[in-house]
């Protein structure tokens, strides 16, 4: 028997924390770190707008440990398989399995997403209207299965997406504009890693190993980084692995750096927009932690080296990214100094956030 949206049949009503009743329900999955920074105002404001929010999170890449520290109250399905494509597809299955009972437990509306496979296909299979948010235009999304719209940044050229020409809808600005404006600094943050306030402190994120679009060629980019680097004095390198695997390898390749404190590993999650802000520089092999400093006004280095999206690209273009490319250019390109921050953050506009709203709402409500 196929599900059946809250919408067809009799409502249960619900009062939130500001008085204002319930009528619909969104179901958001946080599949990747990113998304919970992403999605924390999305939530905010639909809960303003009078919609029940319920939250899945998939436990990889410290996501629920992002989404603790933000307080958002989530149900931990599913985790990461590994790097082999069979694997992924498994997984894939095994955790849309998952998913199912609390979904048609609940009965949400509508589902929403940056690009999880697991609720595409739950959604679908159960007859759940989907949206999916995209950032980089050369992700693949599941064949055979069409998402009830698609929304992408303004940068992305129409060309790219002409085989869903007629679901996409677009927002100005990147991603990291959603949530960005929110952002107020917590100055506490260099003290309690540990690093004296005269320090040079670079924030290094390393490649997505086990993503189905790395290129080999970032690993040799970040090990050319963390040698440039830490031969350089009264310099601190702020290490986020993706993983316990990642921070096994860099402790077993640099363990002197480690030791000493020129590599500092959090033990703790931290807040990245923190981070980015009190840094000098940052280098990362991900689009997210880039974007975020560009977004921020921080000096920023892409050692990605998959292929670049329309957001990099307008980005590199505007001089607010530098690609690196090769390692001479590690050598070349890196400017270590100091970074005159401003009193605070300039917080752009929140059309981003608004244009996404309006359209989640629209499917909601046609």
């Amino acid at each position: 028997m196929k599900y059946q949206a809250r919408s067809q049949i009799t409502p249960t009503f619900m009062r939130n924390d500001s008085g204002l009743f319930y009528t619909k329900k969104i179901w958001i999955d946080l599949d990747n770190s990113p998304h919970v920074m992403f999605f924390k105002p999305i939530i905010e404001e639909l809960d303003k707008r009078g919609y029940q929010v319920m939250l899945t999170a998939r436990d990889c890449f410290q996501v629920c440990s992002l989404a603790d520290l933000f307080n958002l109250h989530y149900k931990r399905i599913g985790r990461h398989y590994g790097k082999s494509k069979t694997l992924k597809v498994a997984g894939l299955f095994i955790r849309a399995i998952q998913m199912a009972p609390i979904v048609l437990r609940q009965k949400p509306d509508l589902a929403l997403s940056h690009g999880s496979r697991a609720q595409m296909l739950l959604a679908s299979v159960v007859g759940i209207p989907w949206i999916v948010i995209c950032d980089y235009e050369h992700v693949k999304l599941l064949p055979f299965i069409r998402a009830t719209k698609l929304i992408v940044p303004e940068v992305i050229p129409d060309t790219v997406l002409k085989n869903h020409s007629r679901l996409v809808r677009k927002y100005p600005g990147i991603k990291e504009d959603v949530y960005v404006p929110n952002f107020k600094p917590d100055s506490r943050i260099l003290s309690g890693l540990g690093i004296p306030g005269e320090a040079l402190v670079v924030t290094i994120r390393p490649p997505a190993t086990e993503a189905h679009y790395h290129n080999p060629e970032s690993e040799e980019l970040f090990e050319a980084v963390i040698d440039f680097l830490g031969h350089n004095p009264n310099l601190h390198m702020v290490l986020l692995p993706r993983n316990e695997k990642q921070m096994i390898l860099v402790r077993q390749m640099w363990p002197q750096w480690c030791n000493n404190g020129k590599i500092i590993i959090p033990e703790q999650v931290v807040n990245g927009l923190n981070l980015i802000w009190h840094s000098d520089l940052v280098v990362s092999g991900g689009g997210t932690m880039n974007r975020e400093a560009a977004a921020l006004g921080v000096p920023v280095y892409s050692i990605f080296r998959g292929k670049i999206g329309a957001v990099d690209k307008y980005l590199a273009d505007s001089g607010r990214l530098t690609l690196l490319e090769s390692v001479e250019d590690v050598r070349t390109k890196i400017i270590l100094a100091p970074y005159h921050r401003p009193a605070k953050p300039e917080h752009t506009n929140r059309t981003a956030l608004e244009r996404i709203i309006d359209e989640v709402v629209s499917v909601l409500e046609g």
